[in-house]
């Protein structure tokens, strides 16, 4: 009989988490690391950790993820927003709550472009009349 898995992939600004969730006892896995020694931040664990312990199954499930692209924050928001699309898989009255917390919101803010003819994407060359 195969293990019944959930898959689902997480945004925030320009990072990117695929995220699969295993019936297990609770590790978390970030790119083949324990998430103690990927986010070694209190407040970023507690992060990722939120969505579980919203839902009431902290420990229910093991969660292995794989991350990508921008600053520990934004992987750190791009895993929960992964973890809690996967449990709506799993049960979709978990929805509401997550909603509600606003773990179903992709942050959408990347960095904008440089355009042509400007120092950056806003900032201006000096302006001389002559």
């Amino acid at each position: 009989m195969a293990e019944i898995k959930y898959a689902a992939t997480g945004r925030r600004k320009s990072s990117v988490a695929r995220v699969i969730l295993l019936p297990g006892n609770g590790k978390i896995t970030v790119n083949e690391r324990p998430v103690e020694k990927y986010f070694p931040r209190e407040t970023l664990q507690m992060m990722i950790k939120q969505p579980m312990e919203l839902c009431g199954l902290t420990g229910k499930y093991d969660v292995t993820a794989n991350v990508d692209g921008g600053g520990m924050s934004g992987q750190a928001g791009a895993l929960r927003h992964g973890i809690s699309r996967a449990l709506t898989r799993i049960d979709n009255d978990y929805r509401p709550k997550l909603k509600k917390e606003g773990f179903l919101t992709r942050d959408p803010r990347i960095k904008e472009r440089k355009k042509y003819g400007q120092a950056a994407a806003r900032k201006r060359f000096q302006f001389s009349k002559r």
